[in-house]
């Protein structure tokens, strides 16, 4: 495929679209003279004059029209697919995000969004690791490690932290006991995955030295890989273990869980709504992000309540 001087193109599809050298340059942003000599190169690339020049007026060749014609409708195809990559189709997002945050925290308000916001088409990509933040995957992310390249937007959406759970049936039992005495006659379900290359209980330690006491030493442990695995062993009964609201839905907090009365874990991890630049004045990414932030600052309101 042997393509003309492209820059050679745009700037005669310009001259012809606007019928003036001098419009044309101001549309660019360059000089006239470059585009005259953007247009010369064209000409003698094709080997045909594109413009008859008589006085102060232009107009098109027989051959410069049939060219325009043609290449207008190409540029037009390239502008717009290159846009569509760059700012997606309309209202159509797909946002890729950890599955367990998937689960327990948005789908269950989809609904929401699909009331405020019918114009958005919202597909969800979910993801266990931190994701590679490719179009290929998604057009906006969820994630606790922001891209460090200068072509992406990181907004906060909220700083991850977790508190102790149990059953109700577990609660019965403790209640009535002082704390944090009562917690150490139950299983304490630790989990791996909230605090990289952490030692065994590494949750539990930490969460005793922000209270300012000890594990004892025969507090039993039960080991995880993930905190929705743990959670699900605390709703049958089996121990205590670490969970936030963006863990839980609503059924979880009125059925299935007691918030035990005590300090909070912070975890050091932050998510963040992710995108590219180049999608920033996009309507849908926007409205996106607002609403993300407006769920998540309804979740800390409520915690602060609690």
């Amino acid at each position: 495929m042997k393509l003309p001087p492209l820059r050679a193109v745009h700037y005669f599809e310009a001259v012809a679209r606007l019928n003036s050298f001098s419009r044309a340059a101001e549309f660019l942003s360059v000089t006239q003279s470059a585009v005259s000599h953007q247009v010369r190169l064209l000409e003698d690339y094709l080997g045909e004059e594109l413009f008859q020049r008589q006085g102060r007026q232009l107009s098109l060749t027989p051959i410069g029209e049939k060219y325009y014609e043609q290449i207008s409708h190409a540029l037009a195809d390239i502008s717009e697919a290159s846009q569509q990559i760059r700012e997606g189709e309309g209202g159509k997002i797909r946002l890729a995000l950890y599955s367990s945050l998937a689960v327990k925290w948005l789908i269950p308000r989809l609904e929401n969004l699909r009331q405020l916001h019918p114009e958005i088409e919202l597909t969800l990509n979910m993801v266990s690791n931190d994701p590679n933040f490719s179009d290929e995957l998604a057009d906006c992310f969820i994630t606790v490690s922001p891209p460090k390249r200068n072509n992406f937007i990181s907004e906060l959406l909220y700083h991850e932290q977790l508190y102790p759970v149990c059953s109700h049936k577990l609660w019965q039992q403790m209640r009535d006991k002082p704390l944090p005495d009562a917690l150490w006659e139950h299983p304490l379900l630790t989990t791996r995955s909230i605090f990289k290359n952490a030692k065994h209980g590494e949750d539990w330690h930490r969460w005793c030295k922000l209270g300012g006491f000890e594990l004892p030493e025969q507090a039993r442990f039960q080991l995880f890989s993930h905190m929705l695995l743990a959670a699900e062993a605390a709703r049958y009964d089996q121990g205590i273990t670490f969970l936030n609201d963006y863990l839980m839905n609503d059924i979880d907090r009125q059925q299935h869980f007691v918030r035990i009365p005590m300090h909070e874990l912070p975890t050091g991890d932050s998510f963040y709504f992710v995108y590219k630049k180049s999608r920033a004045s996009q309507t849908a990414i926007i409205t996106l992000g607002r609403w993300l932030k407006q769920q998540c600052d309804e979740l800390d309101r409520r915690g602060i309540q609690s």
